[in-house]
C-alpha cells in the first residue's frame, strides 16, 4: 500500500462523526472534575441532579449530624452549669431555688430533643433557654441561623427537583428515523415530534443543526462545526402551535448544506443532525428544552411518515394514535442528490420549450459539499488520459 493511500485513510477515519447527543437527550460530552469538587458532596448542581434516593439520603444525613453536634454543645454547657446533679433536676430546682440554662433537661436525649426543637422551630415549649448561661444563648443563636439556612436550602433543592425540565422533557418524543422524501417537488428532510402529555408547551420553538468535519482555507480542522438548517412546519417557521405530533420540514435546496446529499452517502458517519425543542410549560411557567439526534444510518430515503391522527364521530373530537408515531411508509423518491434532481428537471425543462443550452453536471460529489478542487484537478487530468 502506498504512502499516499495511508495517509487518505487516515483523513478519512477523522471525518467519521460520532454521536454526541444521545437519543435520550444526554450530551454524550463529559469534562473533567477536579479533586475538591468530587469530594464537595453537597454541592447545588450534584444534589438537583442526582436520583431522589441520593439526595434524600445526604439530607437525612445532614440533618442527624447537625442535631447531635448541637446536642453535644447544649450537654456540655448544661454539665458545666451543674443542671445534672440530682438536686438540680427538674423536679427540685424549684424546691432549691435553682435556674437552670435550659429549663427540663436531665440527660443527653433530652439535649438531643431541644436541639431538633432549637433547629425547626422558635414555639419552645417545656424545654426553653433561659438566661442565666450567655454561652447557651450564642449557641442557641447560630443554631437558629443554620437551620434557617439549612431549610432554605433544602427546600430550593426540592422544588428545583420538581420543576426540573428533564422531567418533562421525557415527555416529549422525537421519532427514531429521521425521512428524506419529495415534497411540493423538492427534496426534504423530516422527522416527527409530538408531546404525550395533555398540558402542552406554550411558544414551542425548534431549532435544527448540522455537525460535521470541516476544514478553513488554511487547513485549520473543524472536527464539529454546526451549521443550523432551516426548519418549518406547514406554511410556520420555527415557532410552532404545538397541541399535536407535528412532522418538521427541512427544504434541501442551494442554501441547504444537504444539497449534495445523495442515498449512497448515508452509510457514512460524516455527520449528524441535532434537534432542539424549547418551550414553556403551560402549568409551572418554567422553560424546558429537549434534544435528540439523528446519525446517518438513521435517516431514511424514500419514506414518509404515515398519519396520527383521526376524527372520533361519537365523542366529536380528534384522536391521536402514538402507537404510529415512528412508523414510516415507502414512497417513490429520486435516488439522486438535490442537485441532480433540480438539474434533470431543469433540463427537461428547457427540453421542452427547445432550449439546450442547460446540462447536467456529473462531477463528482460528497455529502456535505463539493469534492475540494485539488482533487478534482487529479480526477479531470486522469479521465483525459
Amino acid at each position: 500500500m502506498f504512502p499516499g493511500n495511508l495517509r487518505f485513510i487516515r483523513d478519512a477515519s477523522k471525518e467519521i462523526h460520532h454521536r454526541m447527543i444521545l437519543k435520550n437527550g444526554q450530551c454524550n460530552v463529559s469534562q473533567p472534575i477536579s479533586k475538591r469538587q468530587r469530594l464537595i458532596v453537597l454541592r447545588y448542581s450534584q444534589l438537583v441532579d442526582s436520583s431522589w434516593t441520593f439526595t434524600l439520603t445526604i439530607f437525612l444525613a445532614v440533618l442527624f449530624v447537625s442535631w447531635t453536634i448541637f446536642a453535644i454543645f447544649y450537654w456540655l454547657i448544661c454539665l458545666t452549669h451543674g443542671d445534672f446533679e440530682p438536686n438540680h433536676l427538674p423536679e427540685m430546682q424549684k424546691v432549691n431555688n435553682f435556674k437552670p440554662c435550659i429549663y427540663d433537661m436531665r440527660d443527653f436525649s433530652s439535649a438531643f430533643l431541644f436541639s431538633m426543637e432549637a433547629q425547626h422551630t422558635v414555639g419552645y415549649g417545656i424545654k426553653a433557654p433561659t438566661d442565666e448561661c450567655a454561652e447557651a444563648l450564642f449557641v442557641n443563636t447560630l443554631h437558629c441561623i443554620m437551620g434557617f439556612i439549612m431549610q432554605g436550602f433544602m427546600a430550593a433543592v426540592m422544588f428545583s427537583k420538581m420543576t426540573k425540565p428533564r422531567v418533562r422533557s421525557q415527555t416529549l418524543w422525537f421519532s427514531k428515523n429521521a425521512v428524506i422524501s419529495l415534497r411540493n417537488g423538492k427534496l426534504c428532510l423530516m422527522f416527527r415530534v409530538g408531546d404525550i402529555r395533555p398540558h402542552y408547551i406554550v411558544d414551542a420553538r425548534i431549532r435544527v443543526f448540522l455537525v460535521k468535519f470541516t476544514k478553513t482555507l488554511e487547513h485549520e480542522p473543524l472536527p464539529h462545526t454546526q451549521t443550523e438548517l432551516k426548519i418549518h412546519v406547514d406554511g410556520c417557521l420555527d415557532n410552532m402551535f404545538f397541541n399535536w405530533p407535528m412532522v418538521m420540514c427541512h427544504v434541501i435546496d442551494e442554501e441547504s448544506p444537504l444539497y449534495y446529499l445523495s442515498p449512497s452517502d448515508l452509510s457514512q458517519r460524516k455527520f449528524e443532525i441535532m434537534v432542539i425543542i424549547e418551550g414553556t410549560e403551560e402549568n409551572t411557567g418554567q422553560v424546558t428544552q429537549a434534544k435528540s439526534s439523528y446519525m446517518p444510518d438513521e435517516i431514511l430515503w424514500g419514506c414518509r411518515f404515515d398519519s396520527l391522527m383521526k376524527f372520533n364521530d361519537l365523542r366529536e373530537e380528534y384522536e391521536v394514535d402514538f402507537s404510529k408515531f415512528h412508523t414510516v411508509v415507502p414512497v417513490s423518491t429520486p435516488l439522486c442528490s438535490a442537485v441532480y434532481n433540480e438539474q434533470y428537471h431543469s433540463m427537461e425543462k428547457s427540453n421542452k420549450n427547445g432550449s439546450s443550452n442547460i446540462r447536467l453536471d456529473f462531477r463528482p460529489r460528497q455529502s456535505v459539499g463539493e469534492i475540494p478542487a485539488n482533487q478534482l484537478v487529479g480526477l479531470r487530468e486522469r479521465s483525459s488520459n
